[in-house]
């Protein structure tokens, strides 16, 4: 009798696992950019022009616009040298790595996911 016990319980804890694996996984999500830029951009920068500075320059309107030259905010001589515009491929290569597109600056948050960058970058573009 014990043997027969043990024999089901090792048939259903099978049968279980099988199931399990045969189960489809949900679907992966994007990243929310909303969602992203507020947990690892906000605490730094805006992306409204009516809101007080922060630590960082505001993001509003940031492609296409001339690098260090908002109004009003103190940049770090490195980058209010800065001799280009911001695009996609250049905001990627910034969000990768600011002092490796321009050396001298002051940001310190590099975004290693290729994913988490372009949510974040189409984020920034749909506040153009």
């Amino acid at each position: 009798m014990r043997a027969i016990v043990l024999g089901l319980c090792t048939a259903m804890v099978l049968v279980v696992r099988i199931a399990d694996a045969q189960m489809p996984l949900p679907a992966a999500r994007s990243p929310d950019g909303a969602t992203l830029f507020k947990q690892q951009c906000a605490v730094c920068h805006t992306t409204s022009a009516s809101e007080p500075t922060r630590q960082g320059p505001p993001l509003v309107k940031i492609v296409g616009r001339p690098a260090g030259k908002v109004e009003g905010f103190k940049y770090s001589d490195a980058l209010a040298k800065a001799d280009f515009a911001w695009d996609e491929t250049r905001l990627d290569a910034w969000l990768t790595n600011p002092q490796a597109v321009v050396p001298g600056v002051t940001m310190v948050y590099r975004q290693a996911k290729p994913e988490t960058r372009a949510a974040i970058i189409a984020y920034l573009k749909e506040q153009n």
